[in-house]
C-alpha cells in the first residue's frame, strides 16, 4: 500500500478500509513510516473525521499491535475500571480492593500523570517499596493468586498507543474522541477483561471540559467494548470541583486509605461505592447494582477491602504499616496553612488552577521523565457550602521546594470563590448501559 495515496484519500475526506488502517499503525509501530507521513494521517482525520467503522478498526489495530493478555486461566468474570481523569481522584486506590475482596478480580494496568492530574502509578508509588513494574507472568500469577493486581503499561501492550499518544500530545490531535477511545480501549481490552465500569468525567477539573463530549465519549467507549463483547458501564462525572480534600501523590493515597479504614471521606467514599457496585454486578457477585452498592459497603465497614489492599501491597513489594497506620509514613516536607482572603461562603474551588500549583510544588510532571515528590501536594481544609472568616485556613500546602511556598500560598487562595454558596448538583451526573442514558444521579 502508498502511504501517501491513503494520506490524500483521508485529506479529502474519504473512507479507509480495515486493511489500510492496520497497515499505518503497524508500518508506523514497526518504524517503517515517519513521523511526519503518520503525523499528516492524524491530522486529517482529526479534521475530517473518523467513521465508525474506521474508528473500530484503529483500535483493533492497535489493540493488535502487541500481547492480548489471555485470563481465561483466571477463575471468575475479570473486570476493572478506568477513568478519564481530574484533580484529586484516587479513587481506583480504594476501589480495586473493594472489589477483589467481593470475590471480582481485578486486572488493573493504570497511567501516571502527566499535566494537572496525577496517575495512579505515582499514588501507589508513594508506598515505600511498591513496585508497579510488574511483568506479565507476574500481573497473571498475582491475580490467580489474589484477585488483584494494579501495574503500569508494560512494552509489549499496544505498544502502537504509545507512540501514537506521544506524536498526537506534540501535534495538536489529542482532543479527538475516536482517537481518545481507540487509546483508551486498546489497553483495557488489551488487559484480558471481561467487563469493564468508566467514570467519564468533565468540568473544569477534567481534561474533556464539555458535558456534551465527555457524554459522547462515554457511549463511545461503551460501544467499542460491546462491539469486542464486553460487558459495560459508564458514569458521567462531575470535577467542577477538586474530588476529596488531598492533591497529591501522599496526600491522596492517605486520603484512599482512609476510606478503606471505612471513614467517609466527602465524594471519594460515594464514587467507591457506585462504581465498585457495578463492577460487583458485572463480576456476577450481586444480581444488580444496587446490591453490589451493599456488598461493597459490608467489604468496607468488615476491612475485607482494606486486607484485600494491605495483601496486594505486600505481594508487590510495599510497606504495609503504612497501611495499617499511615501516621507511620514520614518524609522531609514543609508544611504551610494558607488562609481566606475574605469572609463568606465558598461557592467554587478551581480544580485545574490547584493541580497546576500542585505540579509546581513537585506532586505532578510537566515531562514524563520529571521526578515526582510523594509528599508534595495540597489538602483543602474548606469545601463548597463551608463559611469561613478572613484569615481562617482553607487549604494546607505541602514541598520541599522553598522558593514556590509564597507564590503558591497566594495561588491556592485565588482558587477559592465566594458567594452565596455552592448550589446543588449532582457528582454522578447520569448512567449509561444498555445503549442507553438512565437518567439516574448521586448527590454531591
Amino acid at each position: 500500500m502508498n502511504p501517501v495515496e491513503l494520506i490524500i484519500r483521508k485529506r479529502e475526506d474519504g473512507a479507509l478500509t480495515e486493511d489500510e488502517i492496520v497497515f499505518l499503525v503497524e508500518s508506523y509501530t514497526r518504524g517503517d513510516l515517519p513521523d511526519y507521513q503518520i503525523s499528516a494521517f492524524l491530522m486529517a482525520a482529526f479534521l475530517n473525521g473518523l467513521s465508525r467503522d474506521e474508528a473500530l478498526a484503529l483500535t483493533r489495530a492497535m489493540l493488535n499491535s502487541g500481547v492480548v493478555l489471555d485470563l481465561s486461566g483466571v477463575a471468575g468474570t475479570k473486570v476493572d475500571k478506568h477513568s478519564t481523569g481530574g484533580v484529586g481522584d484516587k479513587v481506583s486506590i480504594a476501589l480495586a480492593p473493594v472489589v477483589a475482596a467481593a470475590g471480582v478480580p481485578v486486572p488493573m494496568i493504570s497511567g501516571r500523570g502527566l499535566g494537572h492530574t496525577g496517575g495512579t502509578l505515582d499514588k501507589l508509588e508513594a508506598i515505600p517499596g511498591l513496585r508497579t513494574d510488574l511483568t506479565i507472568a507476574e500481573y497473571t500469577s498475582q491475580l490467580a493468586d489474589i484477585g488483584l493486581v494494579m501495574i503500569g503499561q508494560t512494552d509489549e501492550i499496544a505498544p502502537a498507543d504509545r507512540k501514537l499518544y506521544a506524536l498526537r500530545d506534540v501535534t495538536g490531535t489529542v482532543e479527538y474522541i475516536p482517537f481518545i477511545a481507540s487509546s483508551i480501549m486498546s489497553k483495557k481490552l488489551a488487559e484480558g477483561i471481561d467487563g469493564l465500569v468508566l467514570d467519564v468525567k468533565w468540568g473544569r477539573g477534567a481534561f474533556m471540559r464539555d458535558e456534551g463530549k465527555a457524554r459522547k465519549l462515554a457511549e463511545t467507549l461503551v460501544g467499542i467494548a460491546n462491539d469486542y463483547g464486553k460487558s459495560a458501564v459508564a458514569w458521567l462525572t462531575d470535577m467542577n470541583d477538586p474530588l476529596g480534600y488531598a492533591i497529591g501523590n501522599w496526600p491522596e493515597t492517605r486520603e484512599a486509605i482512609a476510606c478503606l479504614h471505612g471513614e467517609s471521606v466527602i465524594e471519594v467514599s460515594t464514587l467507591v461505592e457506585v462504581l465498585a457496585g457495578e463492577m460487583i454486578w458485572l463480576g456476577g457477585k450481586a444480581s444488580s447494582a444496587a446490591e453490589g452498592r451493599e456488598v461493597a459497603r459490608e467489604m468496607l465497614s468488615s476491612g475485607k477491602a482494606l486486607a484485600k489492599f494491605s495483601e496486594m501491597v505486600i505481594r508487590q513489594g510495599g510497606d504495609p504499616r503504612v497501611v495499617e497506620d499511615p501516621d507511620v509514613m514520614t518524609a522531609p516536607t514543609i508544611a504551610v496553612d494558607v488562609h481566606a482572603s475574605s469572609s463568606g461562603t465558598i461557592d467554587g474551588i478551581d480544580p485545574y488552577q490547584l493541580g497546576r500549583v500542585a505540579v509546581d510544588l513537585g506532586a505532578g510532571r510537566l515531562a514524563v521523565t520529571d521526578e515526582v515528590d510523594p509528599m508534595a501536594g495540597i489538602t483543602l481544609l474548606k469545601k463548597p457550602g463551608d463559611s469561613v472568616q478572613q484569615n481562617e485556613a482553607i487549604a494546607r500546602l505541602q514541598t520541599l521546594r522553598r522558593d514556590r511556598i509564597e507564590t503558591a500560598a497566594a495561588r491556592i487562595a485565588e482558587c477559592f470563590s465566594f458567594g452565596a454558596g455552592a448550589s446543588d448538583r449532582s457528582l454522578m451526573a447520569d448512567r449509561y448501559v444498555n445503549g442507553d442514558w438512565t437518567g439516574e444521579s448521586v448527590p454531591a
